[in-house]
């Protein structure tokens, strides 16, 4: 008999609920060790599918399961499949085993949403942490940092709320996802907005704006504000709708966006002139509300409806770097940096054009983006 199922979604609810998920991920060593499950309740394992199944062979294959995994246990491979026979064997064996439907492509895939009010729509990525934004009033619409992988998800979006879609936005060049900005101009007509100083670094995609310190762009009867925020990378921009500001990976509830992923050698520079943006978003830390590019697995999703928001005011107060004078800041933020995302270098050339969008580009972004640095 089949084993049973469990969705992305239901996976997402689980670890939102604090939930405590064993996961058991029989895919090849190389692919768990680069990207797993991940959460604060999370404990997950490795063991490789073909064990398993030789295991299985003498109906022994929970002896190859390995300590500390409690049941339910969570089975998952890339698709979904060589796990749900794992769980099926397990299952035969006496082992509360389910089956991750659609397996790590699923997950990687998925991606779901908050409203926060005020017109604005979070879209989130748990598995790699990506967060974008709808934004809506009257019958115009505007993504910003739209993910290419979720192009219909914005679309759908904003026709449910009876907008257009006017613009596609990116606050800098991504390196760890492909930008969206090319897939919803192509199926909506929207504008291409970019960062001006993007050009600088070799952008080859021909955009519509090239938005700069105090532009302001036009979404329906309001407008989204511009301010040049350099640091993480040199063209970087922050939002501000309202009371609101789009800090993408300039500033995130936990941490900062690092300063070395557009040039290395570049990095304490660009780390000097991320201290003073940081120190002008938050000369004057107040309720307006932080909505970042990134989240991480254990950031506290407790805005409204499930959303990833904090005031100002708290997160500067929770983010002890900022008190650092700037020397110990530069040495804060480029040292001890974790891995770098997956194919960084290759992102970046298809989001500043240099190569073209496939359909096998978008597997090059699976994986923890590994933008930011923590703000322990």
């Amino acid at each position: 008999m089949p084993a049973p199922t469990v969705s992305v979604r239901d996976l997402y609810n689980w670890l939102q609920a604090d939930r405590e998920v064993d996961v058991l991920d029989v895919r090849d060593g190389a692919e768990f060790d680069a990207w797993c499950v991940d959460g604060p309740g999370v404990t997950a394992r490795h063991t490789p599918y073909m064990e398993v199944v030789a295991a299985g062979v003498s109906g022994d294959a929970a002896s190859v399961v390995p300590d500390g995994l409690r049941e339910p246990v969570v089975v998952v491979c890339a698709v979904g499949e060589a796990s749900a026979e794992v769980a099926e064997s397990l299952r035969a064996e006496g082992v509360d085993a389910v089956n991750l439907e659609g397996g790590m492509d699923a997950w990687g895939a998925f991606v779901t949403s908050h409203d926060l009010g005020n017109g604005v729509v979070q879209f989130e990525r748990p598995s790699s942490g990506c967060l974008s934004y709808l934004l809506v009033d009257g019958d115009a619409a505007a993504v910003v940092d739209p993910l290419a992988a979720a192009v219909d998800a914005y679309v759908e979006a904003a026709a449910a709320r009876d907008a257009t879609i006017t613009h596609a936005i990116d606050s800098h060049v991504h390196a760890d996802h492909v930008s969206g900005v090319r897939g919803l101009a192509d199926a909506t007509a929207a504008a291409r907005v970019l960062p001006a100083g993007a050009t600088e670094r070799g952008l080859a995609v021909d955009a519509d704006v090239l938005a700069t310190d105090g532009d302001e762009i036009a979404v329906g009867d309001r407008t989204l504000g511009v301010t040049h925020a350099p640091g993480h990378t040199s063209e970087h921009l922050v939002f501000s709708w309202g009371d609101d500001l789009l800090t993408g990976d300039c500033l995130f509830l936990d941490g900062v966006g690092r300063p070395d992923l557009e040039d290395a050698d570049a990095a304490r520079e660009l780390a000097g002139r991320q201290y003073d943006t940081l120190g002008a978003l938050t000369a004057t830390a107040d309720e307006r509300r932080v909505m970042p590019g990134h989240v991480t697995p254990s950031t506290t999703h407790d805005g409204r409806d499930g959303g990833v928001v904090g005031s100002l005011a708290a997160v500067a107060a929770e983010l002890s770097m900022l008190d650092l004078d700037r020397a110990a800041f530069v040495d804060h933020v480029t040292t001890g940096l974790p891995p770098r995302p997956a194919n960084d270098e290759a992102i970046v050339a298809v989001n500043l054009g240099e190569t073209a969008i496939d359909e096998d580009t978008l597997a090059l972004e699976r994986g923890p983006n590994n933008c930011a640095v923590s703000g322990d």
